[in-house]
């Protein structure tokens, strides 16, 4: 590669971590050995399933996608940018990958070959540090844009010089195989393969008379040195096996096991009494046990969830989810993502709760109760926005029955609901002030029920009536028949279409919070009460977006989109007149999303209360800069509304 491409590569390069992290020489060694790679729009650069390159990528110019197939549909997890980093499984061992990544648009990709920067991943703590935070979280993008907007959110969770990527400090409990599979050195293959086959694991330990490691097969040295070789079965393991290996003792940090395998390449550690190979085995620790144990993966909390019906641990879990978004939140990780995963979580918790009552309620209906129902999540945790754990609102929607049966069902139902609120509150979260829960008869109603409550709100807009509506017109099924969602759907959109002025009513309540602008410093602030001279996140900035959303939303008859920044996303493609502007308020939602939810992580509150005299300049200005999209959404709604002529 000639010097001038190669001061190309290097000064690109320099601006990002873990680049950035490295000293002129290594980073002029780097770029020398960096290959240029030009992908047309929809080209392929890797495919779920296939082996991992000998590289890992950055992008330079364009964008890339990363997905995943779900029903023939491309379900994108991440949207690459300028100067992020992917494909890093190569780094951890020759792993197939987890994602497809397709270029999205002409895009120029620098690929880096693991071989050169192998040396630096051993000799330079930072840079293994940097890799190492993103394998522990699950990451699948390294993010590096340095945007103003991302450089002013990043200063509401002032981290490191490593931005936030030590994340690896003192001990910390993690799961590891103490039932270690071993034979002698003069073991066959065959037997070996036979052992690890009964026993289902992946490697086998090759030891010494007195229990103490001499080397390990694993299932790719099966692979790789017997089969492939043509060799026989009947080969010693001990000339076969990796040797020597590399072991520890289980009470190191886990800092330390995490780094010596990320640098050794290594895919399992042996444990030993005194952490030396002169001393007999004690456990063996994989890769995979490592993440799992660490919890800082969203597919190990979710994993977790699913095997567990002890509300103990349920909370530990959430506890462990609350970490995983402070990562998230000091890492920029999209909000998209971090509202998907923080609700999937959310979501389990509350099926696992439904699951561990009605478990719980056989004794006392031992024939049970033969009635089709839906559990319904309400309000943020229906939109899929709870991203802390505020109060909970939800309902249950069970099929008509008939008169005689409709007390016993409902009490069975109330008393579902009331062991599901009892099993969330112990999992941390806070209860509705205003009882919309499914332990409240309210709001445990057959199907009619609920088609007539929505009938009554629809037909006669009152301000309480419209306050209910800004909540229940936001449900979402979280567990049962969706058929009955789907029916009270329908009928949703039948009695709008026969009162519309019904949607005047709701863009007049959406009007109520107008942004703040134009006041002392662009700030409204409560004059009183144990909040005084705080900002409403909530009343001020997001209510408003959230209203007028849904409002929209519901004039298109849109099915199936809660989420108020896909909300807009949507709302962008229906009426691309307004597109910029709807894209413009969706991005201001997000930010918003992050600002609430580092409030309340900082402060260990909703996070609903700013004050704005703690906040920095740019933090100011990039919450100043919310409040357009909401005067001109405002505006747009106030005359397709023709709010002006519409009563008082």
């Amino acid at each position: 590669m000639s010097n001038i491409i190669v001061n190309r590569v290097k000064e690109f390069l320099k601006q990002y971590p873990p680049f950035s992290f490295i000293d002129e020489k290594a980073l002029e060694e780097v770029s020398r050995e960096v290959e240029v790679k030009y992908y047309e729009q929809d080209e392929i650069l890797f495919s779920k399933g296939e082996e991992a390159q000998a590289c890992f990528f950055v992008l330079k110019e364009g964008s890339v996608k990363l997905f995943d197939l779900k029903n023939g549909q491309e379900n994108i997890v991440e949207i690459c940018d300028e100067g992020d980093v992917f494909g890093v499984l190569a780094l951890l061992g020759n792993r197939p990958y987890i994602l497809n990544a397709k270029a999205q648009e002409g895009s120029l990709v620098y690929a880096i070959p693991v071989s050169v920067f192998e040396k630096l991943l051993i000799e330079n703590s930072r840079v293994s540090l940097y890799f190492a935070a993103g394998f522990a979280s699950g990451q699948v993008v390294v993010r590096n844009d340095l945007s103003d907007s991302q450089k002013a959110r990043s200063e509401f969770n002032p981290a490191s010089e490593d931005k936030g990527l030590l994340i690896f400090t003192g001990k910390s409990d993690f799961n590891y195989s103490k039932v270690v599979l071993t034979c002698q050195p003069n073991s066959t293959m065959q037997e070996a393969a036979s052992r690890m086959g009964e026993k289902g694991v992946g490697s086998i330990i090759i030891v010494d008379h007195q229990n103490h490691p001499l080397g390990i097969i694993t299932d790719k040295d099966i692979r790789n040195r017997l089969v492939a070789e043509g060799l026989s079965y009947e080969t010693p393991v001990s000339e076969l096996m990796s040797a020597p290996v590399l072991t520890k003792s289980q009470h190191s940090d886990f800092s330390d096991l995490y780094l010596t395998m990320v640098k050794s390449r290594l895919h399992h550690l042996i444990f030993t009494e005194d952490g030396t190979v002169n001393s007999p085995v004690t456990g063996i620790l994989s890769d995979h046990d490592l993440l799992l144990s660490q919890g800082n993966s969203p597919a190990v909390l979710i994993k977790a969830l699913m095997n567990t019906h002890e509300v103990k641990e349920m909370a530990k879990i959430r506890n462990r989810a609350e970490q995983l978004l402070r990562y998230y939140l000091e890492n920029e990780v999209s909000m998209d993502f971090v509202a998907n995963i923080i609700s999937e979580i959310n979501d389990i918790i509350i099926q696992k709760a439904i699951k561990i009552a009605e478990i719980k309620l056989q004794a006392d209906y031992p024939e049970g109760i033969d009635t089709k129902f839906c559990f319904v999540s309400l309000g943020s945790e229906g939109r899929e926005e709870q991203l802390l754990r505020t109060d909970l609102d939800n309902a249950i929607i069970f099929e008509d029955v008939p008169e005689h049966k409709l007390e016993k069902t409902q009490k069975y139902f109330l008393e579902l609901g009331g062991e599901v609120v009892e099993t969330l509150l112990s999992c941390g979260f806070q209860p509705c002030p205003a009882k919309m829960m499914a332990n409240n008869p309210q709001w445990c109603q057959p199907l009619s029920v609920w088609k007539k409550h929505f009938s009554d709100w629809i037909l006669t807009p009152n301000q309480e009536a419209l306050l209910k509506a800004t909540i229940f017109f936001d449900y979402r099924a979280i567990y049962g028949q969706k058929q009955l969602t789907e029916a009270l759907t329908e009928h949703i959109y039948q009695e709008i279409s026969t009162k519309n002025i019904f949607l005047n009513f709701l863009a007049k309540n959406a009007l109520l919070n107008p942004p703040p602008l134009g006041f002392f410093r662009n700030f409204i602030l409560e004059k009183s009460g144990e909040q005084r001279d705080k900002f409403d996140i909530k009343l001020r900035a997001m209510m408003p977006l959230a209203d007028i959303a849904r409002l929209l939303v519901l004039s298109h008859k849109i099915v199936g989109v809660n989420n108020t920044f896909r909300r807009f996303e949507k709302l962008a493609s229906l009426e691309p007149n307004h597109g910029e502007l709807m894209r413009e308020a969706g991005q201001a939602y997000e930010i918003l999303m992050r600002m609430r939810a580092i409030e309340g992580i900082k402060n260990q509150s909703s996070g609903r209360y700013i004050s704005p005299e703690d906040l920095g300049k740019l933090q100011r200005q990039l919450l100043k800069n919310t409040f357009y999209p909401i005067d001109e959404l405002q505006k747009i709604i106030r005359v397709r509304y023709q709010l002006d002529y519409f009563g008082s």
